[in-house]
């Protein structure tokens, strides 16, 4: 435990009032989407150490409920805990994190609505609803640090409620909901490079899914079982949880029935199956006119539906492959990099563009466009580091391995050498 000594800090004071050692303080700063080391930590408490980044602000701030201007400030027992009135700087908010304060104040909001009620009312139910909507929707937009503390706080929102008596009529609600950020936690998790956490966040999901009885969300965390396993390396596995949900995503009619094939379609892809990566490509195609009409699922957004411009994207990457398929992989490529151009458009996601740049880039490089290649790879490489996740850099790394198996590899040495640059900066690595 934290020696009781005089703490140099209010951050000090607030983590020797814990009860926790430096290292827990450490693995929970991870939890929460940060990265920070116990040395910085340490330093930061003593006050030897000022300098932090926006993210590693946020972060604290999530943990200690203060601005960091006031963690680092030297603490003063009489005046700990204390809080600076508006009135003392003339109304105005000091921290130069306006916004992030106007959040910290609707979440502390949130938290008493909810806790001010015995049992769920619309208004509340209204709200839980909403913020699982808006995680589900910024998701593909927003770089993951900037929403990860949100959604694990809302995750364990809904996990509270569940485990505290809710009217029956609540209950099927709030497991749906337990099954989306269950589902947004696994591919945060995959996109940070750790598919144990997927999978496992993937099975509390599907057992919240179960619980709400709901056709559409099993098919849904399928389709994340399914990504999960393609970009581990495991395609038989991706193809399993595909076929697995395909029978859900029928009874759903929703938009799982045209991503589940298409991930079906990559999979066998990687394993170089044609024949079932056109069949399955084809089952995707034919849902929008037979299966499809959405289901609360869809109307969520974001993350929870599955578009047209997806569907390029996964087609794209499913037939660059396939050395037979070149002429429809550049066509699906080309069409998925159009579609991703408007960065406006609702159905936007930083990692299916960037996908789609390295289907473009593979396909270039079979057909010996190697300038090509580059000008398509060039959107990848220029991504800032908390933009880099899993499935970005692992497409950057297929065209690295689509340059070495060209013949041309001395040709490619400069955009080699970029590629290997990029992909050893991953986000889980951004400096503090």
């Amino acid at each position: 435990m934290a020696g009781r000594y005089t703490p140099k800090t209010v951050l000090a004071h607030l983590i020797q009032r814990r009860n926790q050692t430096y290292s827990e303080i450490v693995a929970e700063f991870v939890e929460l989407g940060g990265t920070i080391t116990e040395r910085h930590l340490r330093r930061l408490a003593s006050g030897e150490r000022a300098g932090t980044t926006p993210q590693t602000r946020r972060t604290l701030q999530r943990m200690f409920g203060k601005p960091v201007e006031e963690l680092l400030a030297p603490y003063v027992p009489e005046q700990a805990g204390q809080v600076v009135p508006a009135a003392a700087t003339g109304g105005r908010i000091t921290t130069g994190n306006e916004m992030e304060v106007l959040d910290m104040a609707a979440s502390r909001a949130r938290a008493f609505a909810l806790a001010a009620q015995t049992g769920l009312g619309s208004e509340a139910m209204e709200q839980v609803y909403d913020d699982v909507r808006h995680v589900a929707k910024a998701y593909p937009q927003r770089p993951l640090p900037e929403i990860l503390g949100q959604l694990v706080e809302t995750q364990d929102l809904v996990f509270a409620l569940l485990e505290s008596r809710q009217r029956p009529e609540h209950l099927r609600q709030l497991y749906f909901l337990g099954g989306v950020t269950g589902g947004l936690l696994a591919k945060a998790s995959h996109d940070l490079g750790n598919p144990h956490a997927a999978l496992t966040q993937a099975r509390t999901a599907f057992l919240c899914a179960d619980n709400a009885d709901h056709h559409g969300l099993r098919a849904w965390v399928r389709g994340l079982q399914s990504l999960v396993s393609y970009w581990a390396g495991n395609p038989h596995d991706s193809v399993r949880y595909a076929q697995l949900g395909a029978g859900y995503a029928e009874q759903a009619n929703s938009t799982t029935s045209v991503w589940l094939p298409v991930s079906e379609a990559r999979a066998w892809a990687a394993l170089g199956n044609a024949d079932a990566t056109r069949a399955a490509l084809e089952r995707a195609e034919n849902a929008w006119g037979t299966v499809v009409e959405g289901d609360d699922l869809d109307e969520m957004g974001g993350l929870c539906t599955f578009g047209r411009n997806r569907q390029l994207y996964y087609a794209a990457d499913a037939l660059a492959w396939l050395p037979g398929e070149r002429e429809t992989a550049e066509r699906y490529s080309r069409q998925a990099v159009d579609a991703y151009t408007d960065q406006s458009h609702p159905e936007w996601a930083f990692g299916d563009a960037a996908g789609s740049h390295a289907a473009m880039a593979i396909t270039r490089i079979a057909n010996g466009e190697l300038d090509g290649a580059a000008d398509a790879i060039a959107p990848v490489l220029g991504l800032p580091t908390e933009r880099r996740i899993n499935g970005v850099v692992h497409s950057a790394r297929r065209v690295h391995q689509a340059l070495r198996q060209s013949g041309r590899a001395d040709d490619a040495r400069d955009l080699q050498e970029e590629i290997e640059l990029f992909t050893r900066t991953p986000m889980q690595t951004y400096p503090r």
